[in-house]
């Protein structure tokens, strides 16, 4: 499983392919062409997986889902709803559907951001707004953190 980590700012081109930023590369493994770009459940950003984290994601999703139960159904239908494969070219590019980047209003430049087994894909303004107060930031790491660190 990769471990995705650092903000990597990235423009798109006329087409919607971007460069996939070598650093990333370097932390896939060779074989890595393959992806899902979906829009994020929380955030106006797109949500990039591997295949083997998209596979990850959808067994943790079979082992809470009756597929019988209408609001499983609806979560099912809304999880999966915009998603798409995408997959890297010989220049390693990827083209990212038009219907997604218009979703999260990503025109030109972008900010592929590592976040552990997933890259966020935002529009770069929208990104550099999003920086926490220093104060902030360190009162939630304490209040998730709490008694969860080693010592």
């Amino acid at each position: 499983m990769a471990n995705f980590i650092g903000d990597h700012p990235c423009k798109l081109d006329t087409k919607g392919r971007i460069s996939f930023p070598s650093a990333l590369k370097k932390q896939l493994a060779a074989d890595v062409v393959r992806f899902v770009v979906k829009k994020d459940l929380f955030e106006n950003c797109l949500v990039l997986y591997t295949m083997d984290e998209w596979e990850r994601q959808n067994e943790t999703i079979r082992e809470q889902i009756n597929t019988f139960n209408k609001d499983h159904n609806r979560f099912l239908r809304g999880f999966y709803r915009g998603t798409a494969e995408v997959e890297l070219d010989s220049s390693h590019r990827l083209l990212l559907p038009k219907r997604l980047l218009d979703l999260v209003n990503i025109d030109k430049e972008v900010v592929l951001a590592g976040q552990d087994a997933k890259i966020e894909i935002w529009a770069k303004e929208q990104y550099d707004t999003m920086e926490e107060n220093e104060m902030d930031f360190s009162r939630l790491a304490e209040n998730i953190m709490q008694g969860n660190v080693n010592r």
